[in-house]
Formats: structure tokens, sequence, C-alpha cells
């Protein structure tokens, strides 16, 4: 497990990236120096020292709103500085890290309000996604989606709260990669990342599971049967109905939706 600025012993995960290690230079016709083989280790040391903050983020082990000590992480992971310094550059592009100047790099912290516009982002995308996929989609991927709802299913029935959200995610990610647009993939990617940092009580609410996956089931048959209005409006209904579980749990927040006709409410009482 990771910790923020609490110096660790070196871990086996990752391969310490030294300068010894490192294989000799060759020289090009201009006289450059060059090291391939240096520069391609360093680059997966990188997305492994990433994919290693990633997990403890998200597994909560590194908690919203600590600082993530460069030097410390390095000498936890047993590698040189400069993969952390790439690897918190990809996660903060990733939404997981904001990194301030002067003073640091630290796990996002996601409010109440800001997992609002995130999920109204999401619906959209969602509706969008659940279109296209119904347009395109081939009986082979439509099995494939039924073995993913098994798998949530099977989380279910044991209320494996852990599991059944892992299974969620990997069919949410699975039905927008079907979509085949790639810059809907990596913004659908970014704004669930920072849902996750907001957790997932809402899941573990009394009755949400089997709301949760009738819901599913509901939205792989209508795609299966190729109706995109119907696909797109119940992935649409999905997202704001995990969005009103959050609010359930939270102290009432003022949203663009409900701002509005609520002060004009209260305008119409008081002239009453």
């Amino acid at each position: 497990m990771l910790k923020p600025d609490v110096p660790a012993g070196p871990s086996r995960a990752v391969p310490r990236d030294t300068a010894r290690g490192a294989p000799p230079a060759t020289t090009s016709r201009s006289g450059a120096s060059i090291q391939p083989l240096r520069v391609v280790q360093s680059s997966s040391l990188a997305m492994l020292v990433q994919r290693e903050l990633e997990r403890s983020i998200l597994a909560g082990e590194l908690v919203a709103g600590s600082k993530l000590n460069e030097a410390t992480i390095a000498a936890a992971l047993g590698v040189s500085r400069g993969p952390v310094r790439e690897a918190f550059r990809a996660l903060e592009e990733s939404g997981l890290v904001r990194l301030e100047k002067n003073r640091g790099v630290f796990v996002r912290q996601v409010s109440v309000e800001e997992a609002d516009e995130i999920y109204e982002l999401r619906a959209v995308l969602d509706d969008y996604a659940g279109r296209r996929v119904a347009e395109r989609i081939r009986a082979a991927e439509v099995r494939e989606l039924r073995t993913l709802l098994d798998g949530m299913d099977a989380a279910a029935a044991r209320n494996d709260l852990d599991g059944y959200h892992d299974a969620n995610l990997a069919f949410h990610d699975r039905l927008v990669e079907l979509a085949g647009n790639r810059k809907l993939l990596a913004m659908y990617r970014r704004l669930v990342n920072e849902l996750r940092l907001h957790r997932r009580a809402s899941i573990a609410q009394a009755g949400a599971l089997p709301v949760s996956t009738r819901e599913h089931h509901d939205i792989v048959d209508k795609i299966a049967a190729g109706t995109p209005a119907a696909a797109g409006r119940a992935l649409h209904d999905h997202v704001m109905g995990s969005r009103e579980r959050m609010h359930r749990l939270a102290p009432p927040v003022a949203t663009r939706s409900t701002s509005i006709p609520a002060a004009a409410a209260s305008a119409a009482r008081r002239r009453r």
C-alpha cells in the first residue's frame, strides 16, 4: 500500500530504474548520443508507476486531498523520480490528481456539486453511445455484453459490492468502446475516473443492486432489439438514477436543473 509523504522500503512491483542498468549509448552520424533502450525502459516504468498510483487512488489507499510526494513514491516503488513525474502528468490528464504550482501534487477531491455536473455530462454521452451501439452492434457483441451482465448478476446475488462495482465499470466501458469513437471513449473514461473519486456508496443503498441489474438488462435488450432512441434513453435514465442515489446520501445542493425553478416558485410565493 502506498502512503503519501511516508517513506517506505523498495517494492518488487516495479523494477528499479538506475543509470547503471542503462544500455550504452550509440552515436548517430551527427554525433548525437542515442539511448533508445533507456527511453523505452523509462517509458515503461512511467506506465507501471501510473498504474500502481491509479490503483492506490481508486482503491482509496491514497485518499482524496492527500499530497503525493515524488521522492517518497519513488523510494517506495524502487524507481527514480523521472518516471514518477511522468506518471503524475498522466494522472492529471486522466482526472485523478491535480498539480498546483509551488505546492505539489494532490489526489483530486470531487465535491457533490462537481459530481452532479459529471453525471449530467455522462448522461448525454451515454445517450449518444447507446444510440450508436444499437445502430451497429453485432450478435457476437450482444453475447459479450450479456456475459458481462452475468458477472454483475452473480456479484449482486452474493451481495458483493466491490465485485459488482468492478463488473459494472467493465460493462459500461465495453459498451462505450463498442460505439467506435475514440474521443468519446477517452472523455468517458476521464469522467468515470472522476466519479470514482467520489466513491461508490450509492450502490450500497438498500434496494439499489436489484434496480441497477434490472436497468442494465433493459439497456442490453433495447440495444439488441436495434432501437437506438430507446437504448439511448435507457442509458440516460440509468445514469441520472445514479445521480439521484448520490443526492440521497449528500446534503441538498443547488443544481442548474433545479435551482431556477425553485427560485421562481419561491418568488411566486412571496408575491402572494
